[in-house]
């Protein structure tokens, strides 16, 4: 594993996912030129990790299968990752200014228009997943059942709700987690389920995979708490210090910063624990978990 290059498998997975998410841009609005397209495109196409396709595709790969056949999902799970942000730093929400190292959608264009870039993205990842048809339609159609859990009420929004109704709350460590694993992790998880389903992969594998992707949905949540304590604005491309000002539940409120940082750290060792029974070709997904606790963004 220590010979695996990870930034530039990162990099060309990440320029592989920007290309395609610019050709499905160009399709799935009337015209580029409509105020929401732009919106769209603006925050979209504003870089960015692209952690949760890159793992979609990963996953896939891990398990023997040919990542193309991953595409369509994983630019779907980065549109829907993008709503979320796009929502999340609303003045209703998180208020943010800051978004990737330049104004946030509703900054640069107005509320209205972000809450419908963000209404447009999270149907137009729908329609996306929904245009892999023919054989493979049961395939289809557990992917999308996946992504839509995960990015639902019974994930990512029921996360998003907890965790504002935990500002200036005190939250248990079993709490915190419960409420991450769907905010943040639920997403994450999907992203990895996927890639190991439109892979083929065998129960075992899927298993294993579901297990690891667990564990790092947690660890990069953990990651972002303490980023956000002591992170790099310029770096991050957003400030820092604004869990604290809105007064919010974060592992290192509840347990310190250094012991937040052992814990992501024992959370990364489960997940690249859990890639046992797979052979080399997981060694990308053994890579991103150290990433993940690594990364300075």
């Amino acid at each position: 594993m220590s010979a695996f290059d990870l930034k530039g498998y990162l990099e060309a997975k990440r320029v592989v996912v920007e290309e395609s998410l610019k050709g499905h841009l160009a399709t799935l609005t009337p015209s580029v030129e409509t105020r929401v397209a732009q919106a769209m495109a603006y925050s979209l196409m504003a870089g960015g990790k692209r952690l949760r396709p890159i793992l979609c595709m990963a996953a896939c790969e891990a398990v023997g299968g040919d990542p193309e056949t991953a595409m369509k999902a994983a630019c779907a799970l980065e549109m829907i990752h993008t709503y979320s942000l796009v929502h999340d730093d609303l003045p209703a929400m998180d208020d943010d200014d800051f978004r990737r190292g330049r104004p946030t959608c509703h900054k640069a264009f107005d509320e209205a228009t972000a809450v419908l870039a963000g209404d447009a993205l999270l149907t137009s990842a729908f329609h996306l997943l929904a245009l892999d048809r023919g054989p493979r339609a049961e395939v289809t159609l557990d992917v999308i059942r996946l992504i839509a859990d995960a990015s639902g009420a019974f994930g990512m929004i029921e996360g998003q709700m907890r965790d504002i109704e935990a500002e200036g709350r005190a939250l248990d460590l079993g709490s915190l987690r419960e409420l991450h694993g769907l905010k943040t992790g639920a997403l994450i998880r999907a992203s990895v389920e996927s890639g190991a389903v439109l892979g083929d992969a065998a129960n075992g594998e899927r298993e294993a995979l579901t297990r690891y992707a667990e564990k790092i949905g947690l660890a990069f949540q953990v990651t972002d708490d303490i980023l956000n304590v002591e992170g790099d604005p310029d770096l991050m491309g957003k400030g820092v210090g604004t869990d604290a000002e809105h007064d919010k539940a974060t592992y290192p409120s509840l347990m310190g910063l250094e012991e937040s940082k052992a814990y992501a750290k024992q959370l990364v060792e489960e997940a690249v624990n859990a890639l046992a029974v797979l052979d080399e070709r997981a060694n990308p997904l053994k890579a991103l978990a150290l990433y993940v606790v690594q990364r300075q963004r």
